[in-house]
């Protein structure tokens, strides 16, 4: 498999469309390789699943009332300093 040749202008201009491309490139500048890019595909449910959670979370803690956020923020400066 042979990879397309790109200016680094051109690899930045278009930088989107070659992360979803299947193709490797080869990015030149003043007409010397000097590197490739190998776009990797992967499932990306376990990423989208992990954002998810992570915003679950968020939601939670924004959803805490002040004096909460208080014993939580005590409480990780104690675990903290207990870790010292």
């Amino acid at each position: 498999m042979s990879a397309a040749r790109v200016g680094i202008r051109e690899f930045r201009a278009g930088l989107a469309d070659f992360v979803d491309d299947d193709a490797p490139v080869a990015v030149t500048r003043h007409g010397r390789t000097v590197g490739y890019f190998i776009p990797v595909k992967d499932d990306r449910t376990a990423e989208t699943a992990t954002l998810r959670a992570a915003g679950e979370k968020l939601d939670k803690l924004l959803a805490l009332a002040d004096s909460e956020v208080d014993t939580l923020v005590e409480d990780f400066k104690e675990r903290r300093r207990a870790a010292r």
